[in-house]
This record gives C-alpha cells, sequence and structure tokens, in this order.
C-alpha cells in the first residue's frame, strides 16, 4: 500500500552513522558543515543507517507488518532522501509532510516507540557521537504528534 510506504519517513529524519563522506566538492559547497547531515558524517552515512535501519525493522514482528505490500528499494530510497534534507543535506525534501504521508496508517505510540527504538540503536550500533544521538532523537520525538496524527501544541 502506497501509504505504507511512506510509514518509515518518520522524521526520524534520522538515521546516521559517522562513516565518512566522499562527496564532491560541488555538494559539499552546498552543506552547513554545522547541519546534522555534516556533523554524522553525510549521506554515505545516512545510506548505511537507514540499511541497518530497515534491517532491523524488518526483522521486528511488532512493526514488519507495515512493510508487507512495500516495494521496499524505493521505501529505502525515499527515506534517504528524506533524511538527508531533513538533517540539512544539499537537496530540499519534496515529497509529503509528515501528517499527510502518515494519516491512513492508524499508527499507535506504540509502533512510533519500535521505530524510535530501532533507530537509536542503529546509531548506538554504529558509533554515533552519544550528543548527536540525543539530537537526533529528540528531532524524532519532535514529529510524534505529525506521524500519529494527533493534534500539535497549539492546533488543538
Amino acid at each position: 500500500m502506497k501509504n505504507k510506504l511512506l510509514f518509515c519517513l518518520l522524521p526520524f529524519a534520522l538515521t546516521i552513522s559517522l562513516l565518512s563522506v566522499a562527496v564532491g566538492d560541488d555538494v559539499r559547497n552546498k552543506v552547513d558543515p554545522k547541519s546534522l547531515y555534516a556533523r554524522v558524517g553525510g549521506q554515505e552515512a545516512i545510506n548505511a543507517a537507514v540499511d541497518l535501519f530497515y534491517e532491523k525493522l524488518l526483522a521486528d514482528e511488532r512493526v514488519n507488518f507495515f512493510f508487507d505490500d512495500v516495494n521496499m528499494k524505493v521505501q529505502i530510497r525515499k527515506q534517504k532522501e528524506f533524511l538527508s534534507a531533513a538533517l540539512g543535506g544539499p537537496e530540499p525534501w519534496t515529497g509529503k509532510d509528515m501528517r499527510k504521508a502518515h494519516e491512513n496508517l492508524d499508527l499507535r505510540e506504540e509502533d512510533f516507540s519500535v521505530v524510535a527504538e530501532h533507530l537509536q540503536n542503529t546509531l548506538v550500533e554504529l558509533k554515533l557521537d552519544h550528543k548527536l544521538v540525543e539530537e537526533i532523537m529528540t528531532l524524532v520525538a519532535s514529529t510524534k504528534d505529525d506521524v500519529l496524527n494527533k493534534p500539535s501544541e497549539g492546533k488543538k
């Protein structure tokens, strides 16, 4: 189902590791060196983290059913694009916003928690600096109302 495809565009905004980035000068010049994107290691780091993150999600019976009808190649590509943009990468996100992307999934707090748990475990496993993990997890938590389609603070 198309909406399931977007489930893990959870703001995760976030799946990354400490791998070195090998990007050309053109891309490097477009990236703010203070951005999360640069501090986690750029696109190669995001790619590695997203790949490991989905291994964990697909192995977890609590949430893997969300991906039963999902083309995982497309899902993983979109997640990498989303996270790159969300973390300050050189290309803007042109896909759906979190609320729209998750509106038909009937996600629960437990689902969000499981995904966040796998994200945090991925970041720790990839030896991302503790402060960066905290920063990313704070960003993820800030998207919870949108992902779960709950009224946001001030929008109640």
